[in-house]
């Protein structure tokens, strides 16, 4: 007989109900092994978890360390991407604990596709959460942006209520408070599409609120046609810094900027891109970490392309992103036994955050069947090494 899974959903009026999910065709050893229970890697010195599953598909994950300890993780479940139900789910890693806890839908739209969760904990304490929303069946081009809110610590949350609506506006990647401003990076989906022809068209947006997100007024980053998911990380004594997922699977780009507002032409890094999501952030010493899939389809910026999500690698920079002189994989490949070989596997999207304790926290999309957490310090990334393309021993160009 199918299997199927029972998923708790928090509706908005505060009910508890199930849904059943069809077949799920994940390998049995990943349902046994995604109990949330935090266990020792065998990377050594590097712990980690797979969050608990509880419908057939698990992607875009994104991570939120709170000032008590607590960890939040969020990312998008249901039967396949921008599939009619796919709902936002929410796991916690209680300080102190060693299992994240049962997800718990937090946003669903009957006959829509929720996607794309970010999280955002304001000056005031307040948490917000913001993802897509489009119509089941339609193109991302037709997305709008939908916006929570939560008063105690994320237990529980407002109905969804439409942020952003225009349609195409496209998230991934968490919001910056920069001299009392929001800053939100965003982008324009004109495509639909990540590797069509028309994906050059897709280009980078920020929207700044000057009072705590009542209004937004945006700002386009200009020469960022097919430049996407920008990433900004806060400043270490100098002007703010952005990273970008190409469209055309060549290379990582940065941007700078003294307001949030106006933005240099992205460039590229040194870092290889295989158009999928990146995320870095700027650790308490004012090192930077960068969490991306070690691996390009071209060196060049001809034509929007794709390539291999098998190499999840991060980077460690000690000179504001000029130089990555550490790189090593957290996944490479198929996991050895008791998993299964998978026929292509998929390691991607991944979101990092540096927690109060000083630990790099870690998620990522497993095979599309989960997410996977790791936690390591700064020095494990140095001690490892990597197959992909940047090696991290010299700068490609």
């Amino acid at each position: 007989m199918p299997r199927t899974v029972s998923v708790a959903i928090l509706l908005t009026a505060g009910l508890l109900t199930g849904l059943a999910y069809p077949a799920i065709s994940a390998d049995q050893t990943v349902y046994q092994m995604a109990d949330g229970v935090v266990r020792p890697s065998r990377f050594r010195g590097a712990k980690e978890a797979y969050l608990p599953i509880i419908a057939p598909t698990s992607h875009a994950s994104n991570l939120l360390a709170l000032p008590n300890g607590d960890l939040l993780c969020v990312w998008y479940t249901g039967t396949g991407e921008r599939d009619r139900g796919v709902s936002i789910a929410m796991s916690r890693l209680d300080s102190g604990s060693s299992r994240w806890t049962l997800p718990i839908i937090i946003s669903n739209h009957p006959g829509w596709a929720n996607q794309n969760p970010v999280l955002f904990s304001a000056p005031d304490g307040r948490l917000w959460l913001f993802h897509d929303s489009q119509k089941h069946g339609s193109s991302e081009a037709t997305a709008i942006v939908d916006e929570l809110t939560s008063d105690d610590h994320g237990r529980t949350w407002t109905a969804p209520r439409p942020l952003f609506t225009q349609h195409g506006f496209y998230l991934r990647q968490p919001l910056v408070v920069f001299h009392q401003k929001w800053l939100f990076p965003i982008y324009q989906e004109e495509s639909g599409g990540v590797s069509s022809a028309a994906a050059r068209n897709d280009y980078s947006i920020v929207e700044i609120s000057q009072g705590s997100g009542k209004a937004w007024s945006g700002c386009t980053v200009p020469g960022s046609g097919g430049i996407v998911q920008m990433n900004i990380i806060k400043p270490f004594g100098g002007p703010l810094l952005a990273f970008f997922r190409s469209r055309f699977a060549d290379w990582i780009y940065e941007s700078k900027s003294e307001d949030g507002c106006s933005w240099t032409i992205p460039i590229r890094t040194s870092l290889p891109n295989n158009n999928a999501s990146i995320q870095a952030v700027r650790l308490n010493d004012g090192h930077i970490v960068m969490a991306f899939n070690n691996a390009q389809a071209s060196t060049m910026r001809g034509r929007p392309g794709a390539a291999s999500r098998e190499v999840l690698s991060v980077a460690l920079s000690i000179d504001n992103g000029k130089t990555w002189p550490w790189v090593r994989d957290v996944q490479a490949g198929n996991e050895p036994p008791p998993f299964r070989p998978c026929e292509d596997p998929e390691y991607s999207y991944p979101s990092v955050v540096q927690s109060p304790d000083g630990m790099i926290e870690l998620t990522f999309t497993f095979r599309r069947e989960t997410i996977k957490y790791m936690t390591f310090d700064e020095q494990w990334i140095k001690r490892g090494a990597t197959v992909g393309v940047q090696r991290g021993d010299e700068a490609i160009y």
